[in-house]
């Protein structure tokens, strides 16, 4: 019994030190985002709701995104699957449900094997109806004004 405590003790640590370790590597990738914010400002119902949100990795070692997940089915996040090289830009681009009138205020969350793992960016803005178009009637020539 105690030798099976001890074995769970050093296997604790084990993993402790390991993350530690990987916490403060200095050559792990960083993820910068241009912005973590993106503004849809007034849009109408059906716009194009497709947005980006470009990144650099700031890091020494490739960049991983291992997951991009929107805060409900109206946001749809798509990401680079291949790894993002140190210096190199890329983007995450999210869709949005454009046929839901109303505010925009959701939320990605991004998880990647960068120094800070969990990034969560964000979409706002307003979707309105599209204004109905008003024509003026055309008064038409008569067939006697014609002649």
């Amino acid at each position: 019994m105690r030798q099976m405590i001890t074995t769970l003790a050093m296997v604790f640590i084990g993993f402790t030190a390991m993350a530690q370790q990987q916490a403060t590597n200095p050559n792990a990738p960083q993820i910068e985002f241009e912005t973590e914010v993106v503004d849809y400002g007034t849009i109408e119902q059906g716009a194009n709701g497709v947005r980006e949100f470009k990144f650099t990795n700031k890091g020494k070692e490739p960049l991983i995104i291992k997951n991009a997940r929107g805060s409900c089915g109206c946001t749809v996040p798509s990401w680079p699957k291949e790894p993002i090289q140190p210096g190199q830009d890329a983007v995450i681009k999210v869709k949005y449900d454009t046929q839901r009138i109303g505010p925009i205020n959701k939320s990605v969350t991004v998880t990647t094997n960068a120094a800070t793992p969990t990034k969560v960016l964000r979409i706002k803005g307003q979707v309105k109806k599209p204004e109905q178009v008003k024509t003026t009637p055309v008064k038409e020539k008569s067939s006697l004004m014609a002649k």
